[in-house]
């Protein structure tokens, strides 16, 4: 590290305005920073703990508004930020005050955290925002650290499991490890602990391919949370695209993060990234100027076009990235090329899509930023999920994506739901949401593996919880039970919550497993929620975002055997038999070459009739598979009653019974076969 007493020098000769960030190239670093509206940027570095500032330098050059210089000497483990200086003009969309020290969009890795102060906004609080706060905010905030990107990586690439392989398993850093007693103490919350031996066994005897982190990029714990003592758990408030979240690094270095995948991936799991790129934790015009609304509000936000004062708000946070702008758009392409290329990770899932798909006319599913992934060599290839919905007009647009991405699928959580908890009238849309959801998917020449099927994710109530409670119990979050939506179509089947009535526990088990069949051995590709596998509750809290402690971490002392045993055997069974297609299946009157066909049959036996279908006390069915592999498959859902289902003609063997205590099974039967209640069975036989 170079000696700091006196203040480095910049070497024009060496700067670079192609790479933002800041970059060290061998024997110093390229600092560049975009604000197409600054008058001047000043960089500031400051020593290893980041509390003392020790110079301050303008950077010299500027370019299509990219500021930067090369400063020779400067090594890796350098702190910095910047201040950045331009009108304060709220009405115009201009917010810059040099007062506030700013994060580096670009920053890799970070040092110190967000310490809440009237310091980090632009005006005076107590005042409206157009007024101007002279304070320094460099003591409350975090600083940037140079890094140096080199890594071993032992020969370490993508995995690439195809899409019909695919088994997601939405987890948490810090939910997955805290109480695991076989994660090493020292370890528990971080990715270090994430990665070790313990949860990757466990995921891998249940039949994952791949691991879905919530937020990992460095967060903020919002200051309404803060002051009631609680804390932005889920990690959806953004404060840098490139940074991992302190908190979860054990040692502060990224290279953790990059181990970890490393051991992911020598196990064959990939790892999908689960990103926020609609907003940030800046909030509206009310709140903190902590990094973007400092550098240049006015292009890295959605303004209002009726007063640019105040921002578009599409997603309900404050705030909307505005993916419009070009060198938004980039640097939200080198976020993900990033985490890719030098990280490795094998995809994204995208929180909010629809809002990153917002232009002038609203939603469009061949926006710039769709299309910018489609084109890219880097990032078409990998597996990027969207979640797709926003809060803002025509928001909602399951199905309206194009490929190669998938999305999640709430129809499929919503009819699961309700199905299995006896709502009449359901047997039509079930068998919709058995065979891929095609009616949302099947066009412009979608795969099966289109959608994305789950009955309960991070957002809502656990699969335990849909069946123990009627309400939502969401005290702990201090908002009254106000927050929190009312749709969870849930069934607590006799008793609110715990209870020790082993009849109650017996039928809430089997629903349990039943709602696990159907994700698990539907078209498409099935996500298990972390702790679903073993009848995790959050003592029915449906919006844990805020719960850094026992209500949201998963408990694996009360882990249920049954239900880790029923998982195991139906991702088995799915593997085996090639359940997931990439061609959506076809009826039996209309083959199409390489499609497998699906035929729908009544428990009488036969095929499915219009009268049938429209018989609303029917809740029993089966979908005959053929084609998808060397067996043809049965697979009965009874969301009713004890009842029979009469077998095609010839000798089948039932391999899976989700009613009894082992699932996985192997009985030679033919003819009429009881149907136990609140159960799935999957028969198969040799194809002709």
């Amino acid at each position: 590290m170079r000696d700091m007493t006196t203040p480095p020098l910049f070497d024009p000769t060496m700067a670079r305005s192609d790479i933002l960030g800041a970059e060290f190239l061998g024997e110093g670093t390229n600092f560049a920073l975009f604000s197409e509206n600054a008058t001047q940027v000043d960089l500031c570095l400051f020593d290893e703990t980041g509390d003392k500032e020790l110079h301050r330098l303008t950077l010299p050059l500027m370019e299509g508004g990219i500021w930067y210089g090369y400063l020779p000497e400067i090594m890796p483990g350098q702190v910095y930020g910047y201040r950045v200086h331009g009108p304060y003009e709220p009405e115009k969309g201009h917010r810059f005050n040099h007062n506030k020290l700013l994060l580096d969009p670009y920053a890799r890795e970070l040092r110190g955290e967000i310490i809440w102060d009237d310091a980090l906004h632009g005006y005076a609080i107590g005042q409206d925002d157009l007024s101007f706060d002279e304070r320094d905010s460099a003591p409350f905030m975090p600083k940037a650290v140079v890094v140096d990107s080199q890594f071993d990586w032992d020969s370490d690439r993508a995995l690439r499991t195809p899409w019909p392989e695919t088994v997601i398993y939405e987890a948490h850093v810090k939910g997955m490890t805290q109480l695991h007693p076989n994660v090493p103490e020292d370890l528990r919350g971080s990715v270090q602990g994430l990665a070790s031996d313990a949860v990757i066994d466990h995921l891998k005897s249940i039949g994952v391919t791949t691991i879905e982190l919530l937020p990992i990029h460095a967060f903020a714990n919002d200051h309404f949370l803060v002051e009631k003592d609680l804390s932005n758990y889920w990690g959806y408030s953004t404060l840098s695209f490139f940074a991992p979240h302190a908190p979860y690094l054990h040692s502060g270095q990224i290279k953790e993060v990059k181990e970890a995948i490393r051991r992911f991936h020598k196990a064959g799991l990939e790892v999908i990234l689960d990103v926020v790129f609609n907003h940030t934790c800046e909030g509206n015009e009310l709140g903190q100027t902590l990094s973007f609304r400092g550098i240049d509000n006015a292009s890295y936000y959605l303004l209002s076009p009726d007063d640019k004062r105040h921002g578009f708000d599409t997603t309900g946070t404050g705030n909307t990235l505005n993916l419009s702008h070009p060198m938004v758009l980039r640097m939200v392409m080198d976020s993900l090329r990033y985490w890719v290329e030098a990280m490795h990770v094998d995809g994204f899932r995208f929180d909010l899509a629809s809002t990153l798909g917002r232009e002038g006319y609203g939603f469009e599913r061949d926006g710039s930023f769709f299309n910018a992934i489609r084109q890219d060599p880097v990032l078409s290839g990998i597996k990027l999920i969207a979640e797709p919905w926003d809060i803002g007009d025509g928001g909602y647009q399951v199905g309206g994506y194009r490929w190669p991405f998938r999305e999640w699928n709430d129809k499929f959580r919503d009819d699961t739901r309700a199905f299995w908890r006896r709502d009449q009238g359901l047997l039509p849309v079930m068998s919709e949401r058995f065979s891929g959801s095609p009616v949302q998917f099947n066009h412009s020449q979608r795969p099966a593996t289109s959608s994305v099927n789950f009955v309960a994710a991070h957002d809502g109530f656990t699969l335990w919880d849909t069946v123990s409670y009627n309400d939502k119990h969401n005290d702990a979050n201090g908002e009254g039970g106000r927050d929190g939506h009312d749709h969870n179509l849930s069934d607590n089947m006799g008793i609110e919550g715990p209870t020790d009535d082993p009849v109650t526990e017996a039928a809430r088990i089997r629903r349990t497993r039943a709602m696990l069949a159907t994700v698990i051995l539907s078209q498409g590709v099935p996500m298990i929620l972390a702790g679903d596998e073993m009848g995790n509750s959050q003592g029915g809290n449906n919006n844990a975002y805020c719960q850094d402690n026992e209500i949201a971490w998963l408990e694996w002392d009360k882990a249920k055997p049954e239900l880790v045993t029923a998982v195991r055997a139906l991702t088995a069974f799915r593997a085996r038999h090639n359940l997931a297609q990439a061609r959506f299946a076809m009826p039996p009157d209309q083959p199409h070459p390489d499609h497998p066909i699906t035929c729908w049959l009544h428990p009488r036996g036969d095929e499915m009739t219009q009268d049938d279908w429209s018989d609303d006390n029917l809740c029993c069915m089966g979908m005959l598979l053929k084609g998808s592999g060397p067996d043809h498959v049965l697979i009965i859902v009874n969301a009713g009653d004890d009842g029979e289902f009469a077998l095609p003609d010839g000798d089948w063997h039932m391999q899976i019974d989700t009613a009894s205590d082992e699932v996985a099974c192997d009985t030679a039967v033919s003819g009429v076969v009881p149907v136990p209640w609140q159960s799935v069975l999957a028969f198969t036989r040799p194809a002709e």
